[in-house]
């Protein structure tokens, strides 16, 4: 009996950890991006935006933020309102809309994705290089099962492969986004990339 109640001790306390990690990811970023007038939520759809290439469509955008296109639409409209972005309905089918970034967005994307860079250097620095591939391949174990009870049957392997290059892609297109030098050594070809 002591083992169990160690174990599920053990189980409730990286619960309630990895809850309070989230929480205060969340909080440093809305405190970082905050100074640049920008919610976490209408970062990430800049950023996001600005990775898929404009224009981008709201129900791309959610699938990559693994939101609901309600919501997204809903951040959306808020961003509409504060000038970040515009949306455009297509000519040649009016159904569908496309989000641009609009110049006052741009001007608070880059200082922005500077600063957020900064923090993710920050918050890990007293991990060894090590402890953080260590952590990274634990998360992934743990996010991979989350994905798996959410949706029963899901191809992991599928999933794991897809996310291992978009993120490569992402992390690449950020880099060369916050620093002038890494684009301008390996030069800035713009490509369309593919969407999950």
């Amino acid at each position: 009996m002591t083992v169990n109640y160690e174990s599920e001790k053990l189980l409730l306390r990286l619960w309630l950890l990895l809850h309070r990690v989230s929480d205060l990811l969340k909080t440093g970023e809305d405190r970082v991006l905050g100074e640049y007038n920008l919610t976490t939520e209408q970062f990430s759809v800049l950023v996001t935006i600005k990775y898929l290439g404009e224009p981008a469509r709201p129900t791309v955008i959610a699938r990559w933020l693994a939101r609901s296109p309600n919501s997204v639409s809903m951040i959306v409209d808020r961003m509409v309102k504060a000038g970040l972005v515009r949306r455009v309905r297509d000519r040649s089918d009016r159904r569908v809309v496309n989000v641009f970034i609009t110049s006052k967005g741009e001007s608070a994307l880059k200082p922005a994705t500077q600063a957020a860079w900064k923090f993710i250097q920050e918050f890990p620095s007293p991990l060894p290089h090590e402890s953080r591939h260590t952590l990274v391949n634990l998360l992934e174990t743990v996010k991979h099962q989350a994905l798996e009870y959410i949706n029963p049957g899901v191809d992991i392997e599928a999933i794991m492969k897809n996310e291992a290059e978009c993120h490569a892609n992402l992390l690449e297109q950020l880099i060369r986004y916050i620093s002038p030098s890494t684009s301008e050594a390996k030069g800035q070809g713009k490509r369309k990339v593919k969407t999950i």
